[in-house]
């Protein structure tokens, strides 16, 4: 028997909304879960997905992806890849194992929440790809990084992660949490398939493989092209939801569902992918810096994205170009010194070459940072090592959970933009993280940082209290990945 072409059943068999006769329409849709925004369900019928696809060409398709993956990972399984590999490389595998499947996994969540709560019948169905995409993306990225476990335990926390409570850790999950566990349906795509997808994730796994490609690490990169391409087709859930918003007069809301989750976003993929790109990579096979890729995809394309909806460039934009420049520079001297919180051995990626690429690419950046490393390799090459680890805790914002950070140097301008609230004193990193829970105080208040728990007790007192709360055994604290080695080229560049 001829089957059908897709284009002569695809709409009729994807319109599967029914008139409830059991229980009542807001029993089976509760409007908190839907749709708080009170669209009649004759316009939400209205989505139409830009990607199209049945579910045996979905399969197919990812069966595809995984043969590829797979078998490139068994050919070079046997290579000596992993123990040839740059210190910088080793630590940007490490971040990235521990940072990103744990995500990954949520978000399967976060979809079959779209799939059950939807109220278009054709998001309901992209969201089942999604649930599907998302269980894959977590279950090729742990069995990529147990592949490293026999050389280094830190790759354990590409399982580990999620049930601990890390700093980073936690800084992360309320992020995602907010966006995609805490919300609606309609809201939880836009901030999630729209701002985050198509905004940041580009970052992630096409700029990080094209580099790790370059680098020779093609397991890796094709791990992360496999993934991007899921990413791209369920990406697009977001955009019908937020034409059927404007359609009926929802502008407000969907430009601060926007607003909000795009500078989210954005904290955590400076750090992450701020760090990967410009101090991780190995210089000789860095393309362009994470200010040029930011500019490309996100500054460009995601601005051209909103014009093209309708939807207002984010007030806070000026802010945010600022940060660009400055705000991943400053995480990195945080993630250095801090380094024993750290599970994946950090790395200064700042020697004599890579500053001048850094200056190259930030005109500034050794007037400002490079004046702190200063201090922190007179200290190495002195032997005092352990000067270069602070003994106090930083402060950390409440909304971000990183810390809070400056202009290093003359322009030193760091402070906190605090709020009191009910009797407690919040402090964050920028005035759009204020903003941010000035909007829904009671949706945040309860949030408490890593310093927080350790002000209240709820952090074991005594050296190893933190560490023993964050579950970090001896051998999973950070150390420097290159044993200060990178420190040693500017006592010989000064004997030069």
């Amino acid at each position: 028997m001829a089957l059908l072409a897709m284009d002569e059943w695809y709409d009729f068999a994807r319109q599967t909304n029914w008139a409830p006769t059991y229980v009542d329409e807001k029993d089976l849709f509760p409007p908190e879960l839907s749709d708080p925004f009170g669209i009649d369900i004759s316009e939400w019928e209205k989505f139409d997905e830009p990607y199209k696809v049945s579910y045996r060409q979905y399969v197919q398709t990812q069966r595809e992806k995984d043969v590829g993956a797979y078998t490139v990972k068994a050919a070079l399984s046997r290579s000596k890849f992993f123990e040839n590999a740059a210190p910088n490389w080793k630590a940007l595998m490490g971040l990235h194992f521990g940072a990103v499947p744990f995500v990954e996994f949520a978000s399967s969540s976060a979809f079959a929440r779209m799939t059950r709560f939807g109220r278009a019948p054709g998001m309901r169905n992209m969201a089942s790809f999604g649930t599907l995409d998302e269980i894959r993306h977590a279950q090729i990225q742990v069995y990529f990084a147990y592949e490293f476990l026999k050389h280094d335990r830190v790759f354990d926390w590409a399982h580990k992660a999620p049930r601990t409570d890390n700093w980073i850790i936690v800084s992360e999950r309320h992020t995602f949490d907010d966006l995609e566990h805490t919300r609606d349906a309609v809201s939880s795509a836009i901030m999630t398939n729209f701002a985050f997808e198509q905004a940041f994730t580009n970052l992630q796994f096409i700029a990080l493989s094209a580099d790790a490609a370059r680098y020779g690490d093609h397991s890796f990169a094709t791990m992360l092209q496999s993934i991007q391409s899921d990413e791209a087709r369920h990406s697009q859930i977001g955009t019908p939801l937020i034409v059927t918003m404007l359609e009926n007069g929802k502008k407000a809301e969907a430009q601060q569902l926007i607003d909000v989750s795009f500078w989210r976003c954005w904290k955590q993929f400076s750090a992450l992918s701020g760090v990967s790109i410009d101090y991780y990579t190995p210089l000789e096979h860095r393309e362009y810096s994470f200010k040029e890729f930011m500019r490309e995809w996100v500054e460009d394309q995601f601005l051209r994205n909103l014009k093209a909806l309708g939807i207002d460039t984010p007030w806070y934009w000026d802010h945010f170009v600022k940060d660009v420049e400055t705000f991943h520079h400053a995480q990195q001297l945080g993630v250095y010194l801090y380094r024993p919180t750290e599970w994946w051995r950090p790395v200064a990626g700042v020697s004599p070459n890579e500053r001048e690429w850094l200056e190259k690419k930030y005109p500034g950046w050794n007037d400002t940072y490079g004046k702190v490393w200063d201090v922190i390799i007179d200290n190495i090459l002195s032997g005092n090592a352990e000067k270069t680890i602070p003994e106090t805790a930083p402060m950390l914002c409440n909304m971000c959970g990183l810390e809070l950070t400056g202009v290093a140097g003359k322009g030193w301008d760091v402070k906190s933009h605090y709020l009191d609230y009910e009797g407690r004193r919040y402090h964050f990193c920028s005035p759009v993280e204020r903003w941010i829970f000035e909007l829904e105080p009671d949706r945040y208040k309860g949030h408490k940082s890593i310093i927080d728990r350790i002000v209240d007790g709820t952090v074991p007192p005594g050296p190893d209290g933190l560490y023993e709360y964050m579950d970090m055994a001896p051998e999973e604290r950070g150390c420097c990945g290159e044993d200060y080695e990178w420190a040693q080229a500017y006592r010989q560049r000064a004997a030069e």
